[in-house]
C-alpha cells in the first residue's frame, strides 16, 4: 500500500477553485490524472474546455454544474461526465465548501502508461504477449 494524502494546506487555485493534484505520483502508473478540488461559498470555476475527456466526483456540498448552457444540482454522490471540447464549470451558491475529485484522461496520458508499464498500445508487452 502507498498512501498519498490530501495536504489541505497544499490547495493551490486553479482554474477559480483550489486544487491539489493527487495523481500521478511516483509509485502509481495510471492511464488518467486526478484532482482535489475545492470551490468556497458564492465563487465558482472558471469555465473552460480542453481536449480531454473528464469526470467529476461531488465528495461533499451542494453546487450546480454548468456545461454547453445547461446547468443541474450537483451534490455529494454525484458524478458527472465531460466530453472532450465540452464547456463546464461548476458553481457554488450555498454557504459552505463544495469539495469534488476531477479525473481527466486522453491518449497521451494513456499512452503514457502503457510505455511506463512496457506494454504497446494493444496491451502487449515488448515481446509481443497479452498482459
Amino acid at each position: 500500500m502507498d498512501l498519498h494524502p490530501l495536504v489541505r494546506a497544499g490547495l493551490r487555485p486553479e482554474n477559480g477553485l483550489l486544487a491539489q493534484r493527487l495523481i500521478p505520483w511516483p509509485t502509481l502508473n495510471a492511464p488518467f490524472e486526478g484532482a482535489w478540488c475545492v470551490i468556497r461559498p458564492g465563487t465558482a470555476s472558471i469555465a473552460h474546455a480542453h481536449h480531454e475527456y473528464e469526470i467529476f466526483i461531488a465528495v461533499s456540498g451542494a453546487a450546480l454544474v454548468e456545461s454547453e448552457g445547461e446547468q443541474t444540482p450537483f451534490v455529494g454522490g454525484d458524478i458527472v461526465y465531460f466530453k472532450p471540447g465540452a464547456d463546464h464549470r461548476v458553481i457554488n451558491n450555498g454557504d459552505s465548501d463544495f469539495q469534488m475529485y476531477g479525473v481527466w484522461w486522453d491518449t497521451e496520458i494513456a499512452h503514457g502508461f502503457l510505455v511506463r508499464d512496457g506494454l504497446d498500445q494493444h496491451g502487449r508487452d515488448q515481446q509481443g504477449a497479452s498482459a
